[in-house]
């Protein structure tokens, strides 16, 4: 069973210590070892996870039998698209049904915001990429993001959904 929650600042720690477990085993063999550490320095500190969420993305936890088990972030990109700039699970709660939950979610959210897309990126080689097909989404965009000395290839994939 899966419980979704708003995130609040003093959360940021909770996720700040899920995406240091998450973020290799999910990206290793994609990205280096250097850029994954670039960006949970970058993105995933207690500060930068603060800054954002005061900034224009809310953020959610998902828990299992009231542990932490992953997050996702949702920002408004304009009236029609609600993106998911964040979803992460922890490796042994992937293929449980728990990812599907947190898109639902999502996809109420964007719903209830009146948005009739769901968007997200997600990088060319993240087997992730097909989870996101069965969930209904599409690529729409490849795009490739300089990003501080780095690049990020991503797929752009959206899900209508009104």
């Amino acid at each position: 069973m899966i419980e979704i929650r708003k995130a609040e600042l003093g959360d940021a720690i909770i996720i700040h210590q899920l995406a240091h477990r998450i973020y290799f085993p999910t990206y290793t063999g994609i990205l280096s070892e250097s850029q994954m550490v670039f960006m949970l320095e970058k993105s995933y500190t207690e500060v930068a996870l603060q800054e954002s969420m005061q900034a224009d993305q809310k953020f959610f936890l998902a828990y299992s039998d009231n542990l932490p088990v992953g997050f996702m972030a949702l920002r408004e990109k304009d009236e029609n698209i609600l993106r998911i700039e964040k979803l992460y699970l922890l490796t042994e709660c992937q293929g449980k049904g728990f990812g599907k939950k947190l898109i639902d979610f999502a996809i109420m959210e964007a719903l209830n915001m009146g948005k009739i897309i769901v968007e997200l990126n997600v990088n060319r080689g993240n087997s992730a990429t097909s989870f996101y097909h069965k969930m209904g989404f599409a690529v729409v965009e490849e795009e490739d993001i300089p990003y501080y000395g780095y690049v990020l290839d991503d797929f752009i994939m959206q899900k209508k959904i009104a």
